[in-house]
């Protein structure tokens, strides 16, 4: 029979008073509130969101991070955002200043636009 080490032992007693403590309501315990995951977005609901963003697919997909290839495999219904895609892709639905910001957003920017404002950024240099 294998024995536990003193320190381990120790580290259990404490966690179990705590417990204790607490089922006794003589301590409160920190508690974090986990958002819901995000609904799954069908291929019509991707397609709306980019299309209420007057955004073209290569724009809507620099904007997310992701290939353009990525964004139509979503809207044909082959593959379904998932993951970090999709929790960005419910913040961009309730919050598209934050996902799309500032002077470039998919209403006044082309692809092209974006990728020449990245680049730009990337060397260090600011367009004039």
């Amino acid at each position: 029979m294998a024995t536990m080490k003193k320190a381990t032992f120790d580290a259990l007693m404490e966690s179990m008073q705590q417990a204790l403590e607490h089922a006794q309501g003589k301590r409160e315990l920190r508690t974090t509130v986990l958002p819901d995951p995000p609904a799954p977005m069908t291929a019509k609901k991707v397609k709306a969101l980019r299309a209420e963003l007057n955004a073209s697919q290569s724009v809507f997909a620099l904007y997310l991070n992701v290939s353009t290839k990525l964004v139509q495999a979503w809207e044909a219904g082959r593959r379904a955002p998932e993951g970090a895609a999709l929790r960005l892709l419910e913040i961009a639905r309730t919050h598209p200043k934050i996902v799309f910001p500032g002077p470039t957003s998919p209403v006044s920017a082309s692809a092209r636009d974006i990728r020449r404002s990245r680049r730009s950024r990337a060397s260090g240099s600011r367009d004039a």
